[in-house]
């Protein structure tokens, strides 16, 4: 085992120094052994770094981005594909990137491009693969997606808002997704971090460092990129201000922690007005999840001030100003859709969520997800429209356009809480789980929620304009795999219309994958 530990002084070449592409580019997934906590493993990457090129561009901007598909390694899974996760895709819902939702994987040795326009969307996303229920995500295809938006109505808050000032939360592990779902051993902040593993020496693994300069101001984009473990964010002796919630304007909120679940993204405008000095980064996992604390630099980066010395620091912090996200409010103080009471939209759904001992599975409304043969968006182009003739059988529900649609998710302690992402929309939280307040008025707008322990109900309502299969599933990896989603159908018959013209080369994608898919051996 001491044989795969990689020391610091190899060299540290693959730390990611925020490397960029978009609107336009070229990402590459491959295989590469890496070490972001000293242990050396096999992963699959984007652009050969973890976490992958930050893909930029601004508001109304075109991305088109070729994913190329260079993976060998026949340990982990070999084809692929990316989500663009937040980005709304509407009109392009072939390009949402969700494995046998929206699309057939990419196999090896070809390419697929996505195209599609970001029309009126700006803020902190990100990326992912969505294969395998996308836990092949979790052996590092995962990077930062910024929309930077022109008119900020927040730049007069912050002096500097670029690669630098991205802060990537994620869990790591020991072995390859393709064996069990495990339990994360490590937190990679930027890309590095100290383990838990008893058998590596963690002194010598570099942490990352997030350097400013006294007097001036920082929006923090502080990213989810977690399969599970949730974090309680933490810059010892700062304050900082919410202005953003995944890639929605909120009214500014001070706080002086947060909790970050898997999926989930905040902008922070942080002023760094104390004392030159280092100053430490804490991302707290959830007991229940992961090891918690901080013994020997174990989830942490340093804040280090222009001036301070090149050392770990010393400093000791209680939050006392935590994030209570029933405070959280939309910028434009925009109503959610329907009728202001509980069962008020036109579709009301109840989300009730189960797991099973017997055999490891979760179940929504009684039906375990399992992804159908067909990519669901497939099934729709070629005239299926109703439950009935669409698969998975029990796992689809069909929306008619133009509606309000409320989602009431009761919460489930095994396993939990679970955080739930919604593609192709955001919605509005008029009641967390952890509140028995409803907000009718201005709700915080967002498209990842934790949706709480066994007794807890979170409602959720969104508006039907953007047609096409959109999924819905807990964004703890495993637990797709487990199969905890469901499928929207949202006008259906206005699908092939709703799209823009669908590329060739997306109707290669399932007689290629069906010939050549190399997974088979692990379905």
């Amino acid at each position: 085992m001491l044989g795969n530990l990689l020391v610091f002084a190899v060299g540290l070449s693959w730390i990611v120094n925020a490397v960029t592409i978009g609107p336009t580019g070229r990402l590459v997934i491959n295989n590469k052994r890496i070490a972001p906590d000293g242990f050396l493993r096999p992963s699959t990457l984007a652009g050969d770094t973890f976490p992958g090129p930050v893909i930029v561009g601004k508001k109304g901007d075109r991305f088109s981005i070729n994913v190329t598909n260079h993976l060998t390694d026949p340990s982990m899974y070999r084809a692929t594909t990316v989500h663009w996760h937040g980005v709304f895709q509407n009109g392009t819902n072939w390009a949402d990137g969700g494995a046998m939702v929206s699309q057939c994987p990419i196999v090896q040795n070809s390419s697929f491009l996505y195209d599609f326009q970001v029309f009126d969307q700006a803020g902190t996303f990100w990326y992912h693969s969505h294969y395998s229920q996308a836990v092949q995500y979790c052996d590092g295809l995962r990077g930062a997606f910024i929309v930077y938006d022109p008119q900020d109505p927040y730049k007069h808050l912050y002096d500097v808002d670029d690669e630098s000032t991205i802060i990537t939360l994620a869990d790591w592990y020991h072995l390859v997704t393709v064996q069990h779902p495990a339990q994360p051993v490590t937190t990679l902040i930027n890309g590095l971090g100290r383990t838990s593993a008893m058998d590596v020496n963690n002194t010598s693994t570099p942490l990352a460092v997030v350097n400013v300069t006294k007097g001036k101001r920082y929006r923090f984009r502080i990213i989810g990129l977690s399969c599970d473990s949730p974090y309680n964010f933490t810059i010892h002796h700062h304050n900082f201000t919410i202005i953003e919630t995944d890639g929605e304007y909120t009214t500014p909120l001070d706080v002086d922690s947060l909790w970050v679940y898997a999926g989930q993204r905040y902008s922070v405008i942080m002023n760094a007005d104390q004392p030159i000095n280092n100053y430490w980064i804490r991302a707290d996992p959830l007991s229940t999840r992961q090891k918690a604390g901080f013994d020997s630099g174990r989830n942490s980066a340093i804040l280090r001030y222009a001036g301070a010395p090149t050392e770990e620091p010393t400093t000791h912090a209680i939050s006392k100003h935590p994030l209570n996200e029933v405070d959280l409010h939309n910028r434009n103080q925009k109503k959610p859709p329907g009728e202001p009471r509980l069962g008020g939209a036109d579709i009301v759904i109840p989300i009730r969520q189960r797991y099973h001992d017997n055999n490891q599975t979760f179940d929504i409304n009684n039906v375990t997800f399992r992804p159908p043969t067909v990519p669901v968006l497939l099934q729709i182009l070629n005239g299926a429209f109703d439950i009935d003739h669409l698969m998975p059988k029990g796992s689809i529900y069909k929306l008619k356009a133009n509606s309000s649609v409320e989602l009431q998710i009761y919460g489930l302690s095994r396993g939990g809480p679970h955080p739930y992402h919604l593609h192709g929309h955001a919605f509005y939280v008029v009641k967390e789980p952890y509140s028995n307040m409803f907000n009718w008025v201005n709700p915080v707008y967002r498209d990842t929620i934790n949706t709480g322990l066994d007794s807890n109900l979170t409602v959720i309502r969104f508006f039907t304009d953007n047609s096409g299969p959109w999924f819905l599933h807990c964004h703890i990896d495993w637990h797709i795999d487990m199969g905890l989603g469901i499928v929207f159908a949202e006008d259906p018959e206005g699908t092939k219309a709703h799209n823009k013209p669908i590329p060739p080369a997306f109707d290669k994608l399932c007689p290629d994958y069906e010939a050549h898919n190399p997974d088979k051996a692990y379905e």
